[in-house]
């Protein structure tokens, strides 16, 4: 599943397409999704778009009538091409806009999601959501006053999006490698240092990532249909029964949460 930093990454490479151009229509070719397509999509009708958003793993396209909320779920993506691509099979939305170009989404899966909103914040897909982890708000006095009662595996708990939004399984793993905490400790045993580092080590380890394009994995590519290139740099995902890069010992595998986890037991603690 496409995770922050892809998310990100997908904004940042569709904006300067998209940004005070209009959406001449759109052609939903299949609205069956993970949710239908919301009925006001089907009929868009000459839209400027005012800004390109981002809000946890959401998309958001601000309009002057409302908002496209936009999730792309397992195997979802987004791509600018010419407006007379011919569509391929999993090709299910396009957004035709006045510069000749489409915004496409192509699902295999139709897990994701177009939904139209009012009001975003308020929307039933964000309003319990917690801060945003690049945000000044994400601090680790937060999370450490969040951790003081919390008997749940630190790992599964960073991920869980009514504290923090977006912190995926990858990158939940890749962060308490940098700040060297085991990932199955109970939330309440970090010490208020461990929860600042923790804090900067998941900053520094999504923007690290957004710089470098996202992860590439299974089905992600970037708008220009490039992949991203931050698993080549990744630590412990992913590299069960490999050495260390730093210690060599050997790195282990265990469940949070039904998610796999990897970690190093020596340099973890």
């Amino acid at each position: 599943m496409p995770e922050l930093p892809e998310v990100e990454t997908s904004r940042r490479g569709i904006e300067p397409h998209l940004l005070g151009e209009t959406i001449l229509h759109a052609v939903v070719r299949n609205a069956r999704l993970r949710w239908p397509v919301s009925r006001e999509i089907h009929t868009l009708s000459d839209q400027q778009v005012l800004s390109v958003q981002r809000r946890a793993k959401y998309l958001l396209l601000e309009l002057p009538t409302g908002w496209i909320i936009i999730h792309l779920g397992m195997s979802g993506s987004l791509r600018v091409l010419p407006e007379d691509m011919p569509a391929a099979k999993h090709d299910h939305v396009d957004l035709v806009m006045s510069n000749g170009k489409v915004l496409r989404y192509t699902d295999p899966r139709r897990f994701g999601a177009w939904l139209w909103s009012i009001n975003p914040a308020a929307s039933n897909v964000l309003a319990h959501l917690g801060p945003e982890p690049l945000s000044d708000t994400f601090t680790g006095e937060y999370l450490f006053a969040k951790s003081c009662t919390k008997r749940t595996a630190i790992k599964q708990w960073i991920m869980d999006n009514k504290l923090v939004v977006g912190v995926g399984n990858i990158y939940a793993s890749e962060s308490l490698f940098a700040a060297g905490i085991l990932p199955d400790r109970p939330a309440m045993s970090l010490t208020f240092a461990e929860a600042e580092l923790l804090v900067e080590t998941i900053k520094a380890v999504l923007l690290r990532s957004i710089e470098q394009g996202g992860t590439t994995l299974r089905d992600f590519l970037q708008s220009d249909g490039k992949p991203g290139y931050f698993a080549q740099e990744l630590q412990v995902y992913g590299r069960v029964g490999e050495p260390c890069r730093v210690c060599a010992t050997l790195i282990e595998s265990a469940k949070h949460g039904q998610r796999s986890t990897f970690f190093c037991r020596r340099c973890q603690k």
